[in-house]
């Protein structure tokens, strides 16, 4: 299963550094699509998603996060960071596919 980030420019080329591919979005229909095809894709396990980027389709986001086992889809901080309610990055990575940084 592979990892797929969407999100903002900088995350997005983060990740990509990291070896990950990556969907750069700024628009709530970029969002769908990028989303559409993550599900339709089986070799996509995990979606990561940028908190600023999930915003802009809250109520779908939301609902996958809850109701999609596979992928699973997963918010992470944006620009501005982690909010206050959320753990940090390395914490959300760590629990999502169990590798520490």
């Amino acid at each position: 299963m592979k990892l797929l980030v969407i999100g903002n420019q900088d995350a997005v080329r983060g990740f990509a550094l990291a070896g990950v591919r990556g969907q750069i979005v700024t628009t709530a229909g970029e969002l769908n699509r990028a989303l559409d095809a993550a599900l339709a894709d089986e070799e996509v396990g995990i979606v990561l998603v940028t908190e600023d980027v999930a915003d802009l389709a809250r109520r779908r986001v939301d609902m996958l996060m809850v109701r999609s086992a596979v992928p699973l889809v997963v918010k992470i901080p944006g620009p501005e960071g982690p909010r206050p309610d959320r753990p940090p990055l390395s914490e959300v990575i760590r629990r999502t596919i169990g590798v520490r940084i």
